[in-house]
């Protein structure tokens, strides 16, 4: 059978690897825009240079790069045999790189080559295998491509056991893409490139930490592409892509590109145009762009989100501190009891247990409509003034009117301690109630922060921030703004329909100016816009204490 044929049918019968193998195949422009990133071109002499490829596949990165390589060496007046080694090529499945094979000995037949040397070259690129385990090549200048996305739970327990022992940033719920990026990076010489297509989940959650701070450790971040909507891949795929290139290099400036539906080729080639250029900020067809000076120098969660916005967060977070780095200012949730229908009752429903068990409590309906309602709920509190789980036979009345709910003893954390039947799965903290405290519900549409001034305990449908450093309505002033809530919007996950999430890790992602910096007037007009809810006083005044420009924070959020 002729070479090009044999390619062709083992292309055919890829597909129905795709689930198992987590198989996604990248369009062509999308592969050149990556090995243009990383440099991968033929201007350069591609023969002394390494690249790998961690999972051909059908050879949609593997294909191009021969290409280029040997574009290069007729430009340079290489011979052929000197391209012994300058790619390496890796696939579970022996069909893809049986297919690649063929391919590559036909380009290299085309390109002069003797079949003796074409097969020769073909097969010391390409090999069988498994990236996360066997034998790969160190020191190397390039690693492309568009590792396979497979949940670690679906992964065989032993292969599972193995890539985890193997590969330290493959922690929690981790997909297998987190241990191709740890090894790529450890293969990279000095000044070497990594460019990946791939899902961009790992920036924004928890499995991801130990990644994100392997790359801030040692690594640099040189550009982001973010193309959660972009027909990107051969077949439809809900994988929330990006293109993301690092360095084995200090880190430095950094670009981001933010796409929508309508990014294509010739908008993957503006895009590289700009990254290429100095401009600081740049729109196209289908995308938007900004130049970084660095990059989140965190383990934590990355942001995303529109360019100019990460731009302004970059910079508000290289001049101020988070919320908490005061020492008095704490963010947390309100109590979870893992049975409210037993432990939270109407206030005037005159429940029979001793008087000091009841605790007045605020929900999230009390606070729903953007403004403190008197709470009408009081919660049956398990604990006494110290923090302790209250004696039982001192609380007769208590004991049994919350053990006559069945669900209260039915509880893991009461089944794993049967003689505290009673607690709540959350300790209630002495002094909590008392204190002035800004709540905010979990899910909601927009930040809306609401003044408790004190007396009431928070459900665990709320966030609270108390402080001693603070003028609570001046912090919940700055809070109210616009700026403070692009925190929460680039680093929060979003639900359907744009409701943001307001929980206490996107909570500490907010800088805030220190209180003593802001004058008397700015901090009047916080307090009097926290006041009416007025979120455009409240971000005009913001910007004066985070000494922006006026109107700078509105033209960036709104409109870029």
């Amino acid at each position: 059978m002729h070479q090009a044929e044999r390619w062709k049918e083992s292309m055919a019968v890829a597909a129905p690897f795709e689930v198992e193998y987590g198989e996604v195949f990248t369009r062509l422009w999308v592969v050149e825009a990556i090995l243009d990133l990383v440099g991968y071109t033929a201007d350069r002499d591609l023969a002394k240079m390494r690249l790998v490829e961690p999972s051909v596949g059908s050879g949609a990165f593997f294909v191009p790069a021969v290409e280029r390589l040997l574009a290069s060496a007729r430009l340079h007046g290489i011979d052929l045999a000197e391209l012994d080694g300058a790619i390496f090529g890796l696939d579970l499945q022996g069909e893809h790189v049986e297919s690649c094979r063929a391919k590559a000995v036909e380009l290299l037949i085309a390109e002069g080559a003797s079949e003796k040397l074409a097969i020769g070259l073909a097969n010391g690129w390409l090999h069988a295998g498994d990236f996360l385990l066997d034998d790969v090549p160190r020191g190397v200048d390039f690693v492309v491509g568009n590792p396979p996305y497979i949940r670690t739970e679906d992964l065989d327990d032993t292969v599972e056991a193995k890539y985890r022992a193997r590969w330290k940033t493959m922690r929690g719920r981790a997909d297998i893409y987190v241990g191709f990026y740890e090894r790529s990076l450890g293969l990279l010489a000095s000044g070497g490139m990594l460019g990946f297509i791939c899902a961009d989940r790992w920036m924004r959650n928890a499995y991801g930490k130990h990644l994100r701070g392997l790359v801030v450790s040692g690594y640099s971040v040189q550009s982001v592409w973010q193309m959660h909507d972009v027909d990107a891949f051969e077949t439809e795929v809900s994988a929330y892509p990006a293109i993301t290139v690092l360095a084995n290099a200090v880190q430095g400036p950094a670009t981001f590109i933010e796409t929508t539906g309508s990014f294509d080729g010739e908008s993957a080639r503006e895009a590289l145009a700009f990254i290429q250029g100095e401009v600081e900020e740049v729109a196209g067809n289908g995308w938007e762009g900004a130049r970084l000076p660095s990059w989140f120098e965190t383990a934590d969660f990355w942001p995303a989100g529109r360019p100019r916005t990460i731009k302004l967060l970059e910079r508000l977070q290289e001049d101020f501190q988070t919320l908490e780095a005061d020492g008095t200012t704490r963010i947390s949730i309100g109590v979870a009891t893992g049975a409210d229908k037993a432990y939270i009752v109407p206030r005037d429903a005159n429940v029979d247990v001793e008087e000091d068990r009841l605790l007045p409590i605020v929900m999230a309906d009390d606070i729903r409509a953007g403004h403190l309602k008197t709470p009408t709920s009081v919660m049956l509190n398990p604990w006494d003034d110290k923090g302790v789980l209250v004696d039982l036979e001192l609380y007769p009345r208590f004991a049994a009117t919350l053990g006559s709910h069945d669900a209260v003893a039915k509880r893991f954390v009461a089944k794993r301690n049967p003689a505290n039947w009673h607690r709540t799965i959350d300790k209630i903290y002495p002094g909590l109630a008392a204190k002035p405290k800004l709540l905010l519900q979990d899910m909601k549409a927009q930040i809306t922060p609401v003044l408790e001034p004190g007396g009431y305990y928070p459900h665990h449908n709320l966030y609270y921030v108390t402080s001693t450093t603070w003028d609570m309505e001046v912090l919940g002033g700055l809070l109210l703004s616009r700026i403070a809530e692009a925190f929460i919007s680039a680093y929060g996950v979003k639900m359907r329909g744009g409701t943001l999430r307001f929980q206490a890790q996107y909570l500490r992602k907010i800088t805030v100016p220190a209180p003593d910096s802001i004058s008397a007037d700015v901090a009047d007009r916080l307090r009097d816009a926290f006041r009416a809810s007025d979120r455009d006083a409240a971000t005009r005044a913001a910007e004066e204490a985070y000494g922006m420009l006026p109107g700078e924070s509105e033209t960036t959020l709104r409109n870029g």
